[in-house]
């Protein structure tokens, strides 16, 4: 497993493998020539995005450089700053991975391999590619990690605890099946916005960036606003107007295509720019092209109702409004001590 100097070292240096290939990719000239690897993940790209239609190259790109902007010593010292990882029995952790946007279990995989523990990882269907490469690239930077990492093939077997993301219906099989388990099992959640009609036109574009980055499908993807009554949606509509493009990719105009049919015939009042539609609605998951909203009559009821809803959500956009609160445009981009459902997967590692 090698030390834990070692270990962080190592993730070190795929956080730089990824902002020189990032560089690379976008043509920038301090970038000379390709490196060792990069032409493999090029091939990488391609074959993900022919797999998995969602896995578009932008948003591939986008998740490669979130990853290495945090990936670096600083970030990775200042997250287990706060932690106390000691040299102990090497556990076995299964992984059982969702696949909704690219490298979405990664941060599983680097919290186990951090504290020392070996990973099993069951893959999602959705999303084959892009972990092996990754650890097969960890494993050159540190050979100490060869081993550490295993992908099962088949049903998961000989693992001391879990770590498992999935919808509210597979949470059920996962605690049936794993519940005897030291474990953590995600359910469903959403990110909403919380709006007053004062957010300059700027905040709303970076909250376009919340709303549509992997074309909704993340749970730190905002699917809900709240609005007050008589919010006028003119300046919404018109800072978002940059994401138009998603019309022109054939899975999200499909999506897009049948929900409006549905709100036609179902005679259900929305509003409807030309690639998204807004529709009032009490629920926080919206289909893809859709997103909900509904009315607050004063700030501190909607504080108690959020309050009150908070296992349901994942990240809540606002300024001002709640200690926990994240800026507008930075939902995408979390940090390393942002933990999926609010779980601390090191601190879970630790005691396991």
């Amino acid at each position: 497993m090698g030390t834990l100097e070692e270990r962080i070292q190592a993730f070190v240096k795929l956080g730089e493998f990824l902002r020189t290939y990032c560089g690379y990719r976008s043509g920038d000239t301090t970038v000379s020539g390709k490196l060792k690897g990069f032409s493999d993940l090029d091939e990488i790209l391609v074959r993900a995005g022919h797999k998995n239609g969602w896995f578009t190259e932008e948003n591939l790109l986008y998740s490669f450089s979130a990853w290495g902007k945090v990936l670096t010593a600083e970030g990775i010292n200042t997250w287990l700053a706060n932690y106390k990882i000691e040299p102990k029995s090497a556990k076995q952790v299964a992984i059982i991975m969702a696949g909704n946007i690219p490298l979405v279990g990664f941060h599983d995989l680097i919290a186990v391999v951090i504290t020392g523990h070996k990973a099993l990882i069951k893959l999602s269907s959705n999303d084959t590619d892009l972990l092996p490469f990754f650890i097969n690239l960890l494993e050159d930077h540190e050979p100490g990690l060869k081993g550490s990492v295993t992908i099962a093939k088949g049903t998961l077997t000989n693992f001391d605890a879990v770590i498992a993301t999935g919808s509210n219906n597979t949470s059920r099989y996962f605690e049936y099946y794993f519940g005897k388990k030291p474990h953590i099992i995600r359910k469903n959640r959403n990110s909403i916005a919380v709006l007053t009609g004062k957010e300059t036109e700027k905040q709303l574009a970076d909250l376009g960036e919340d709303i549509f980055r992997y074309y909704g499908l993340g749970c730190r993807s905002v699917s809900k606003l709240f609005v007050p009554i008589g919010y006028d949606f003119g300046s919404f509509f018109k800072a978002i107007e940059a994401f138009s493009y998603l019309k022109d990719h054939h899975k999200y105009h499909n999506n897009y295509d049948y929900n409006k049919a549905v709100y036609l015939m179902s005679e259900f009042s929305f509003l409807d720019n030309g690639f998204c539609m807004l529709k009032e609605d009490t629920h926080y998951a919206s289909p893809i092209s859709t997103i909900f909203y509904e009315h607050y009559n004063d700030m501190n009821s909607l504080y108690k109702k959020l309050i009150d809803d908070r296992e349901q959500l994942q990240c809540i956009v606002s300024q001002g409004f709640m200690d926990d609160e994240i800026m507008f445009g930075n939902t995408q981009s979390p940090d390393l001590t942002e933990y999926a459902d609010g779980a601390d997967t090191v601190e879970f590692l630790l005691k396991t």
